[in-house]
């Protein structure tokens, strides 16, 4: 689909890939320092801990929103697959309707969360405030609303190359 909403998803949803997966890499590598420093070093880092739970909170929410855009989301369908297809309509409708709740909930919660404790500390990081730290619950809430809309109103862009790589033409070819 080339509408102009639908291409600016597409750069939401790449950024949330990106963010996601820089995060987890981050993770894989402080994770091994901490380690590292504790048993082979002999002293206890107090950092590696913090920023790790801070990279799994990123991966978790804006990798929840790429997620849910690429139809990659966890579902059971063993009841909505016996049902006549008007119903079947019915349930996806009310799974966006939801989404939609719960992507509002946590976004204005979300919010509420950074703004209050931006004024505190993590003590084993005392230059970031915690406020900072919050930030993915929202942002990644956002990017899972505005997904939940287009897809509501563009229907399933799940099997577009930029969501299924290997629908790129060439792809797959240079894959065998």
């Amino acid at each position: 689909m080339n509408h102009p909403i639908v291409r600016a998803l597409d750069g939401l949803y790449l950024a949330c890939i990106w963010i996601s997966g820089i995060a987890l890499v981050i993770m894989c590598v402080i994770i091994p320092i901490g380690v590292f420093a504790r048993y082979v070093l002999g002293f206890g880092a107090q950092w590696p801990e913090p920023i790790a739970i801070l990279m799994m909170v990123l991966f978790t929410f804006f990798g929840a929103a790429a997620a849910y855009r690429a139809g990659a989301h966890i579902a059971v369908q063993m009841l909505t697959d016996r049902l006549p297809p008007p119903l079947r309509k019915a349930c996806a409708g009310i799974v966006h309707l939801c989404m939609l709740a719960l992507s509002g909930f946590v976004l204005v919660w979300g919010l509420q969360l950074v703004r209050e404790t931006m004024g505190q500390t993590i003590g084993e990081l005392p230059w970031l405030p915690v406020g900072y730290t919050y930030l993915a619950l929202p942002l990644g809430s956002l990017a899972t609303l505005l997904f939940v809309l287009e897809h509501m109103a563009f229907g399933s862009q799940h099997q577009r190359a930029v969501v299924t790589f290997d629908h790129e033409p060439g792809v797959a070819e240079e894959a065998i």
